[in-house]
């Protein structure tokens, strides 16, 4: 699919009225919201073979396998679990008023908001643009997506099975650069939604500031894994091999970097099995259908230069696979052993394949290390020790934690997913993005005679009454 010419800057504002006009004429009821779902899931299912290769070709090679997982079944399972809940969550919900204003009845409704906007990045182009634009859908709202310039043939993808799905009053795609997306993010919506670096959301969130928009801000940063001394290394490093190198690392919560408890001989045992991860899963590189390319050259580039960086600080470097073709895109796994903090690789997000191990000599050491960086995104403790992983999990804060693995979290519906800190602000998924995505309306319906009627001047007349209410 070819991408689509891009949209001027100035029509975006027409377009957003548009949007709300609609809106507000006809705000979205339980049974077009689970129609709008339902179609959408359809829709997807049908062409989740093109949405594969459109996100190949973005990416010059990207394992269609990975792209059905996590960015068809991703959506898939959560359009079922927005359908399965959205009654029951759409139903107003008594609250108590408390005696003191008996009789006086209290309920809590959720109304949409009237139109959000998304903003997605291009490591997950499908997922991180459906699963927000299907939670507002499921709120009742209107929805304009700005997809990633990078990913332009993903974007075309989105706009072409949108247009099939949705009127243009509903669903609307601008598509364009960061120019556009600039002025994007500057709209008046009613709540925006953006998945990106912490220095883009920092941009965003000072342009919504002159709305007062509403935000959800999912990020990055540095998502630690730590690993315990009883810990299983075999284990360990399968799991790390999966989270580091499912689609070449370009994951907002693959795991960052290792702080492993132990000594070098624990080290390179670790190290060990990382290669036989690496040879058993994708044998050489050249021929391994299941390996993601870097998603463009400047990408590739600044990856380049961590380990350039690695290699001048003295630090070893080990390919865990020959093959390293810049022409192609093909960055092979590799690890940095015992990196300072001067190093780049502990310095920013790393968002591919670049696994820096560090030993710490307890796991007092390695909770500090955490805690010394801003917090991260994700966090994934390694022990069969219980009292462990809650030493860890009382004593840092992460946006998500999966114990024993990495990235399963974010799969989860009922989950929230969202950061803290500089690695975001709120969370969606499931319940938490329907309420993030309503105005939780409180609602206090009076009788036609109630106590209130008393509360007047002269209070004198009514001094005991008050006496009594707040004894």
């Amino acid at each position: 699919m070819q991408p689509a010419a891009d949209p001027p800057a100035d029509d975006l504002a027409p377009t957003l009225a548009r949007l709300r006009h609609a809106w507000q004429a006809a705000k979205p009821g339980h049974a077009q919201r689970h129609d709008d779902l339902l179609r959408l899931r359809e829709a997807l299912k049908r062409r989740l073979p093109e949405m594969a290769e459109a996100i190949a070709a973005d990416f010059g090679h990207r394992s269609h396998h990975e792209s059905l997982v996590a960015d068809g079944m991703t959506v898939l399972t959560e359009i079922d679990h927005l359908r399965r809940r959205l009654r029951g969550w759409m139903k107003p919900r008594r609250i108590g008023s408390g005696w003191r204003f008996w009789p006086a009845r209290a309920e809590l409704r959720h109304e949409p908001l009237g139109v959000v906007g998304v903003i997605a990045p291009w490591n997950y182009p499908v997922n991180l643009a459906l699963i927000p634009l299907a939670t507002a859908i499921a709120a009742g709202n209107h929805v304009y997506l700005k997809p990633s310039e990078h990913t332009p043939r993903s974007a075309a993808f989105l706009r072409s099975l949108l247009a099939e799905v949705f009127p243009d009053d509903r669903v609307a795609v601008a598509t364009g650069d960061a120019r556009v997306a600039a002025a994007f993010a500057a709209l008046a919506f009613d709540h925006l939604v953006f998945t990106g670096s912490t220095a883009v959301g920092r941009k965003v969130m000072a342009a919504a500031a002159a709305h007062l928009t509403p935000l959800t801000l999912e990020l990055g940063g540095k998502s630690p894994a730590i690993v315990c001394a009883d810990a299983p290394l075999e284990r360990v490093a399968a799991r790390l091999a999966t989270g580091k190198w499912f689609n070449a690392g370009q994951t907002c919560i693959a795991p960052d970097y290792v702080l492993l408890v132990g000594d070098a001989a624990r080290r390179d045992a670790l190290v060990a099995a990382l290669q036989a991860e690496a040879t058993a899963r994708y044998g050489d590189l050249r021929e391994a259908g299941d390996y993601t390319r870097i998603v463009n050259d400047a990408q590739f580039a600044r990856l380049q230069a961590h380990l350039d960086d690695a290699r001048a600080r003295g630090l070893q470097v080990v390919a865990l696979a020959p093959t390293h073709d810049p022409g192609g895109r093909l960055f092979a796994p590799t690890l940095v052993l015992e990196p300072g903090d001067d190093a780049t690789v502990m310095q920013e997000e790393i968002f591919g394949p670049i696994l820096p191990i560090r030993s710490v000599a307890s796991l007092d050491h390695a909770i500090a290390e955490v805690n010394a960086r801003e917090r991260p995104l994700a966090l994934y403790p390694f022990s069969d020790d219980r009292a462990s992983v809650e030493r860890i999990l009382q004593r840092t804060l992460a946006g998500g934690v999966t114990v024993n693995d990495t990235l399963i979290h974010f799969g989860i519906n009922a989950l929230p997913f969202g950061g803290v800190g500089a690695s975001g602000m709120g969370a969606y998924h499931g319940r938490a993005g329907f309420d993030a995505m309503s105005k939780q309306l409180p609602i206090l319906w009076q009788p036609r005679r109630a106590g209130s009627d008393l509360l007047k001047p002269p209070y004198a007349k009514i001094s005991k009454i008050i006496g009594f209410l707040v004894r």
